[in-house]
């Protein structure tokens, strides 16, 4: 029992943080636009067109992603870029794409 005290035990409130950003990489539209978004900012248009999918459909999941705190957006002019919104998301995007190819 003594060895139980000594895990990294998570507590409920990050546990449940972990399973809403694990939810959120749960859908293969927004996997392919986070892969996109591992090359370079994009906008809405370019990201629709690549991944194929509408543009209301790319800025839902943008939203989504932004709510998260996975992507972020910088305005210019009426254009909106969205890059990844830090390094740890690229570096996740990574590791399960490594994790997937190499079975």
């Amino acid at each position: 029992m003594d060895e139980l005290k000594n895990t990294n035990l998570l507590d409920d409130m990050v546990a449940a943080q972990m399973a809403q950003l694990f939810n959120a990489l749960g859908d293969t539209s927004r996997i392919r636009i986070i892969g996109l978004l591992t090359t370079r900012e994009m906008n809405v248009g370019e990201l629709a067109a690549l991944v194929g999918i509408s543009h209301s459909a790319v800025s839902h999941h943008l939203r989504q992603l932004r709510q998260m705190r996975l992507v972020r957006a910088r305005k210019e002019g009426r254009h909106v870029y969205y890059q990844l919104d830090d390094e740890h998301i690229n570096d996740l995007f990574r590791c399960g794409l490594e994790h997937v190819i190499h079975g």
